[in-house]
């Protein structure tokens, strides 16, 4: 069962998320008695209301590190605390938002939405005001009646990520939520997110292959090396908000690209896990 929500936030400023020499491994996949290292003495802290975003090769262990903190593996090793509380199993103090927004196809935009709530105990008019609120938080206002199949792969998104934002969480865990939308519809859909984090500035940790997303986006920037996963790298962006297109044309803009990217290209050989 979830963790009871929600996790209180540290009122001196100090660390709202802390991963201390965090490993993990796995079963081999053709040798069962070995173990495959996917994450190699993990640790780093983040403020509350930060967004950071992780970066790194495929196979480097991004996407299992957000597992962990979402608490639905186990490290080896090293542990994981939000808000001074170690990380035990899932909670409703985080919010998971995933590569493929996983909707229910026999549920409208706004049972969708509602499922969240749900969770919660929220039922009838409560629940439906509430969904209809999130709605209009990420611009579906006149499609709370449409069916998945009905919405683009950019609206589906807006969904899970209003799904993900009805339980309130004190985190949002993004596992790379773009990465399946064409170019055009990504851009749009980080200024949406960007948008949408203003209002409460949540703390998010966002997975992502793209640099330039993870710039645009973020405060703090972490780079992975290839697996075992370790951070070899931990850049602050400090761009004025709220960012805009032009932003991406800056010389300061396009110095943190060639970092991360330096930073990538000097990586070991690619491993067996994302």
């Amino acid at each position: 069962m979830p963790e009871p929500n929600h996790t209180p936030t540290p009122s001196d400023g100090s660390a709202f998320l802390e991963v201390r020499n965090v490993n993990k491994s796995f079963a081999h996949a053709r040798n069962k008695s070995a173990r495959m290292q996917a994450l190699k003495d993990i640790s780093f802290t983040m403020k509350p209301g930060t967004f950071l975003s992780i970066v790194g090769p495929s196979g480097c262990g991004k996407s299992t590190l957000l597992r962990l903190i979402d608490g639905l593996q186990t490290a080896d090793s090293g542990e994981i605390l939000i808000g001074g509380r170690p990380v035990r199993g899932p909670g409703l103090d985080r919010g998971l938002v995933f590569q493929s927004p996983n909707l229910l196809p026999w549920r409208t935009a706004i049972g969708n939405v509602g499922f969240g709530l749900e969770s919660l105990g929220i039922r009838g008019a409560e629940k439906t005001k509430r969904a209809k609120a999130l709605l209009d938080t990420v611009g579906l206002t006149d499609f709370a009646d449409f069916y998945p199949s009905q919405l683009s792969g950019g609206m589906q998104q807006r969904v899970g990520l209003a799904r993900a934002l009805a339980i309130d969480p004190a985190m949002l865990l993004m596992d790379e939520p773009f990465a399946a939308v064409d170019a055009q519809t990504k851009l749009v859909l980080q200024e949406e997110l960007e948008r949408i984090w203003l209002l409460d500035e949540k703390s998010v940790v966002f997975i992502t292959h793209d640099v330039d997303e993870a710039i645009f986006l973020s405060d703090v920037v972490l780079v992975m090396s290839k697996s075992p996963g370790e951070i070899i790298d931990t850049v602050t962006v400090d761009f004025p908000r709220p960012r805009n297109f032009d932003i991406r044309g800056s010389a300061e803009f396009a110095a943190l690209v060639r970092r991360l990217l330096d930073a990538l290209r000097h990586t070991r050989p690619a491993g067996a896990f994302e």
